[in-house]
């Protein structure tokens, strides 16, 4: 990786079997579902990572460093989240969301738009994603009559929201069809501005245990967290914490969360390792935490910064909230209702899925108590779902007030 190129977070998101991982594995080369239940059912269930360098080559793009034997040109370097797209995984499509640039949204040929694909598209409004590529998969299965109504079928959702002039590019994943011209729409993307002076803020999307059972204790690595520096720089040797942290049972089933701190004894990206590393691309820290915090996922949600540098936890919120006018994950739409005062709403703030009880309504704001406690900065997106019919649906959006 030349650690000089632009960086760019891409989510990969759509409704489920649509061909999301398979087009990821052919981009990359890796197959993101490692997670034994994945492998099992067939679906994506956390959020996958993989990652590559866009070249040039003439008029070529691809990501291969050489074609045709000829040397060619690093653009970019692109981390790419695959978000699950079975509907109960809502909430870790949202957390996917929270830490993305921009976004594939997969739409099979043979299939169109359904459910969880219009639910995804909200997603992405809702978390603040300007830059979108559609991606028409699988028309190796469709005759060309039917790729073309699909196309325009894409093109009539899009008309009208943020997305109305994104590109839609016809895509057979499994023959390879197409793949360069993904490359070339990732490569125009626009690269965020990135506020490297700040104080750090990495969001938590994933934390690990690397240690295989068995290993000598002279050889175990410390807790690992997986996600996205936003802003700021962090260096190995410095000392973090990492807020909410961990819950902590107390007598009478009271849950309190206990902050921790560490020390960054490596940082990785890609395959490389790092010394600094500043703000923008998906990134692993190993650190001093005794690595039975951080598997299967304990600390995912959580905020890090250098010592002293976060807010304080907090179990209520203000939002400033918009609501939609109708569901979107369900066949048959429904109108969404207005909320209610002690109703319960499922928040995605960031990295962190909570759930809170509305405790005040005044105009568009909302005061709600949360069961999980979180680590909000003013101005951050949160999405706002409700329990219809025993899921989860998106209903709306807020703003950190």
């Amino acid at each position: 990786m030349n650690k000089n190129l632009p960086e760019i977070n891409v989510g990969v998101v759509g409704h489920i079997d649509h061909g999301k991982t398979t087009l990821l594995g052919k981009l990359t080369g890796k197959f993101t579902d490692t997670h034994s239940e994945e492998l099992r059912r067939g679906i994506t269930i956390k959020l996958g990572y993989t990652e590559i360098t866009i070249y040039k080559c003439g008029s070529i793009f691809t990501n291969k460093d050489t074609f045709e034997g000829k040397t060619c040109t690093p653009l970019r370097y692109v981390s790419f989240i695959d978000a699950p797209g079975h509907e109960m995984l809502m909430a870790t499509m949202l957390s996917g969301a929270a830490i993305i640039d921009a976004a594939i949204l997969v739409v099979a040929a043979n299939e169109g738009i359904k459910p969880q694909t219009r639910e995804h598209f909200i997603a992405l409004q809702a978390k603040g994603i300007k830059n979108v590529i559609i991606v028409q998969n699988k028309i190796d299965l469709v005759s060309k009559e039917e790729s073309l109504k699909n196309y325009k079928d894409i093109k009539n959702f899009l008309k009208g929201t943020f997305a109305e002039n994104a590109p839609i590019i016809p895509v057979s994943a499994q023959q390879e069809i197409n793949l360069d011209k993904i490359f070339e729409e990732l490569a125009k993307i626009e690269i965020p501005h990135r506020d490297s002076k700040a104080d750090p803020i990495f969001m938590v999307a994933r934390s690990f245990d690397i240690n295989r059972p068995g290993t000598p204790v002279s050889e175990l690595h410390g807790g690992v967290l997986g996600g996205i520096l936003k802003k700021g720089t962090l260096h190995v040797g410095e000392e973090i914490e990492i807020k909410p942290g961990m819950n902590v049972k107390k007598p009478h089933g009271k849950t309190e969360y206990k902050t921790l701190t560490a020390k960054i004894l490596s940082m990785q990206k890609g395959n490389e390792s790092f010394e600094e590393v500043g703000p923008g691309i998906s990134l692993s820290i190993e650190t001093s935490l005794d690595p039975f915090l951080t598997k299967a996922d304990f600390l995912t949600g959580c905020m890090v910064s250098t010592k002293g540098k976060l807010p304080e936890i907090t179990h209520t919120i203000k939002l400033k909230s918009k609501f939609f006018g109708e569901t979107f994950g369900l066949k048959d739409q429904k109108k969404i209702e207005p909320i209610k005062t002690k109703e319960l709403l499922m928040l995605s703030i960031n990295t962190t899925i909570t759930v809170g009880v509305v405790e005040k309504i005044s105009g568009d704001e909302i005061e709600l108590s949360l069961n999980i406690p979180v680590v909000t900065l003013k101005g951050d997106k949160a999405g706002i779902a409700r329990n219809i019919d025993g899921h989860w649906r998106l209903i709306g959006f807020g703003e950190i007030l």
